[in-house]
């Protein structure tokens, strides 16, 4: 799954240690003069002003230097009132972005003011619903602001490890100041699940138990003399002269007892909570539900309609799979029955325990290093990404996906990261480890990434599920097309499998939130119409419950693609080139579904 950076943007910011009032006043601020009449300027005002309620984003750009170098020591502000001033900084920039005359500009700045447009615009009326996080240009909008897969108890631990930068006296003076900001931010968190309870939104408890064996996970390593947060800095100050380890503990217990006070809400909501999954059986649920599904696929679709476009879709892939499983010798059964039978072929499971999780990392840098040499026959302009692999954090693990990767930041000091769940490696298998590869690194996530990077500020923050999930599927039918799995034909079915996985999750997202199936019925959906991993379909199942919408950006995306490209060939006959048809989609960056078609009407009129 996507991800850029580390996107927070939708939450105001700490000022340092001082709490919210400091920097409410700084995220009004907006420069005169220039910005008032040169584009360009008034996109970089209105990008740093949303990155002042996000400091983060700005460290994971790599942005948070000179004159913004004081965001390093801030956090978000996850309470209430940042988000009452983030919602009052989008009302204004987005007027201001509306006052422009955009007919007489470029192409490439014109697209940034349409790209503003649809971002502000889709996240304002999600801050018109009564609840809930909301990305501003971002992926993970959620009624449940705590929860398996929400919260700075699992965002901060691992955004202070990886991405706030340790070079420096300096820098590690801000990382103590971003562990003295935690439990304002957790408690800011705390007060609006609690308003959120008071209006009748409790998580189903199926996710509660993973949020409190999370939470509790969290709290025990916080409290470890060498915790997560301790090491985060310790580990990278040994030729930095300062009494780091003392001062960082010094600062762990009001960060524990701040985690304990979330812990003891999670377990007051356990207490009342039922087992629905969908968004139908919360107050204003089917309000919530169009409002998420429009954020993430960027259209006007209706749950019944994405709902009728996955079955087709999800039929018209089996078809495929079905003439290569008879090839393979499977010709008994259903394609998901089938598919059950492969993943139990030794042939294709990886070793147990530590043997087994080296080697799925010396596959993926195996299939990263071939299909990294093909890219110069897929595009004009090619990169060379800073990037990694790394395992998922232990205390995210029970409730995280497979894998998600993005890009790094758009200084290139920092990597982009594919982030793989290796709590078991039976989650993943021979023939479908190089689809996953394609999707999150390259040309996938991380490779768009690169591209995107080189844009103006505003659009490194602002970004899109259905354009960077569609891009990462399109990659990896990019890589099916470059012959990636010519030699291995069960690598194939893995890749059409991972199609019709998404396909799926339109039936499935949609079935939990607007048909009002159980979570049994969207966990035997994936393991009977596909064949999916039971263990690994419940956590993808619980993270469409905490994440409605989400997963229908990916097929929706990738579907407009095809056929954008598609429409391409059509129009230009025998002067369509893949590679100028590619360059043309990611240079144009990452946009909405109905701004895409404008990036390649550009394209076929020159």
């Amino acid at each position: 799954m996507h991800h850029t950076s580390f996107h927070l943007s939708r939450r105001q910011a700490l000022a340092g240690l001082g709490g919210v009032s400091a920097l409410a006043l700084a995220g009004c601020k907006t420069t005169t003069g220039l910005a008032a009449t040169d584009p360009a300027a008034l996109l970089d005002d209105i990008a740093w002003n949303l990155l002042r309620h996000s400091p983060e984003t700005a460290t994971s750009l790599g942005v948070d230097t000179g004159a913004h170098a004081a965001l390093r020591g801030r956090l978000s502000d996850r309470s209430a009132q940042g988000q009452r001033a983030l919602a009052e900084t989008l009302r204004r920039d987005l007027s201001r972005a509306r006052a422009v005359d955009t007919a007489g500009l470029d192409p490439a700045t014109r697209t940034s003011f349409e790209v503003v447009e649809s971002a502000y615009s889709t996240a304002l009326d999600g801050f018109a619903l009564p609840y809930g996080d909301v990305a501003v240009g971002g992926w993970r909008n959620s009624p449940y602001v705590v929860i398996q897969n929400v919260g700075a108890y699992l965002d901060l631990p691992r955004f202070m490890e990886s991405q706030h930068p340790v070079r420096d006296a300096t820098d590690a003076e801000a990382y103590l100041a971003r562990l003295a900001a935690i439990p304002a931010v957790l408690d800011g968190e705390l007060g609006r699940i609690r308003d959120a309870r008071g209006k009748g939104l409790v998580p189903p408890g199926f996710l509660l138990d993973k949020a409190i064996g999370a939470m509790e996970g969290s709290i025990a390593d916080a409290r470890k003399a060498d915790g997560g947060y301790v090491s985060g800095l310790t580990s990278r100050t040994a030729q930095i002269p300062g009494n780091w380890k003392a001062r960082a503990q010094a600062l762990m217990p009001p960060i524990v007892a701040a985690l304990e006070r979330q812990l003891a809400e999670l377990k007051t909501e356990r207490g009342v909570a039922d087992m629905d999954p969908g968004m139908w059986s919360q107050p204003r649920g089917d309000e919530y539900y169009a409002w998420a599904l429009r954020a993430a696929t960027t259209t006007r679709l209706t749950p019944d309609e994405i709902h009728a476009i996955g079955l087709r879709e999800l039929d018209e892939i089996h078809a495929r799979m079905d003439r290569l499983l008879r090839d393979a010798g499977y010709a008994q059964g259903s394609v998901g029955a089938r598919m059950r039978q492969l993943a139990e072929d030794p042939r294709y499971k990886f070793k147990e325990g530590d043997p087994g999780r080296a080697e799925i990392m010396a596959f993926i840098d195996e299939r990263l290093k071939w299909i990294t040499a093909q890219m110069p026959r897929a595009f004009n302009t090619v990169v060379s990404p800073n990037m990694e692999v790394r395992r998922l954090p232990l205390a995210e693990e029970p409730g995280g996906p497979g894998a998600y990767g993005g890009a790094g930041s758009k200084d290139g000091t920092i990597p982009g990261r594919m982030w793989i769940n290796l709590r078991t490696t039976d989650l993943h298998r021979k023939y479908d480890l190089p689809t996953l590869t394609h999707h999150e690194m390259v040309p996938g996530h991380i490779w768009e990434g690169e591209y995107s990077n080189k844009l103006p500020l505003i659009r490194s923050v602002l970004s899109f599920s259905a354009f960077s999930e569609g891009w990462a599927l399109y990659a990896e039918q990019l890589a099916d097309e470059l012959g990636a799995y010519d030699a291995n034909p069960q690598w194939r079915l893995g890749y059409l499998q991972s199609q019709a996985f998404r396909a799926c999750r339109l039936v499935v997202d949609t079935g939990l939130h607007h048909k009002r199936w159980s979570r049994q019925q969207g966990v035997d959906f994936f393991v009977t119409r596909n064949g999916d991993n039971a263990e690994s379909v419940a956590s993808e199942v619980d993270r469409y419950c905490s994440w409605p919408g989400q997963a229908c950006a990916y097929k929706t995306g990738h579907s407009e693609i095809v056929r954008q490209r598609a429409r391409a060939q059509a129009a230009l006959g025998p002067r369509y080139d893949l590679k100028d048809f590619n360059q043309a989609v990611v240079d144009g960056g990452n946009v909405p579904m109905d701004v895409l078609a404008r990036t390649v009407d550009r394209y076929i009129a020159a």
